[in-house]
């Protein structure tokens, strides 16, 4: 599995100065402001600037997109994931299995906190002609969960990583917003329903 964490990437070549980088705290409080009070995609980058007191030329230095943003705002909180999960792994005695289901838990608890950001963050990455496993942080994700299917007692035959991809396309965002708004799933019925799947594959 996946033994320490791996960044978004968000901050990469963050510019050193100290104009930019105020500018560029100011945009994401901004948007960290718009979007706790309005729905992501009703939220325009023209918005954005505004609130930030900045100009549509210095937000898009910083940001090519609003998926950026949204990256930006969910790096500490996936951060926080990793580091979670690290010391829960490394800690625990308990069997795989539990390990994996404890961490499929973790990752419904990210998405459902997280929904509005991560959809916007994958439908910027379609948009650019990337996928979401192309990300390093969520490849990290899979990853962990290909170790602890790895690691089970009944390892057999199984395709380990096709079964991974099967339970980490039920936590693709865009899914997991069809279930909740669409049909109307509550939290705890999809975090039941990913575990009782979860069962299945690991026995």
């Amino acid at each position: 599995m996946a033994e320490e964490p791996i960044p978004l990437g968000a901050d990469k070549d963050l510019p050193a100065r100290a104009d930019a980088l105020q500018n560029r705290a100011e945009i994401i409080a901004a948007a960290r402001n718009l979007f706790d009070s309005h729905s992501v995609d009703q939220v325009s980058m023209t918005q954005i600037a505004r609130e930030a007191r900045v100009g549509k030329g210095t937000l898009y230095r910083h940001f090519r997109n609003k998926s950026d943003l949204c990256m930006a705002l969910l790096d500490s909180k996936q951060k926080a994931l990793q580091n979670e999960t690290l010391a829960y792994l490394r800690q625990s005695s308990a069997p795989s299995e539990d390990k994996l289901f404890w961490f499929l838990e973790q990752l419904c608890d990210y998405t459902e906190a997280n929904i509005n950001l991560l959809v916007e963050t994958v439908q910027g990455r379609l948009e650019q002609g990337a996928f979401e496993l192309d990300h390093p942080a969520h490849h990290w994700q899979w990853l962990t969960i290909v170790g602890l299917l790895r690691s089970g007692s009944s390892g057999g035959d199984r395709d380990v990583e096709y079964l991974a991809d099967v339970l980490y396309a039920l936590l693709d965002p865009r899914f997991y917003h069809f279930q909740r708004f669409v049909r109307g799933y509550d939290p705890q019925r999809i975090r039941a329903g990913l575990l009782q799947t979860a069962r299945y594959l690991f026995y």
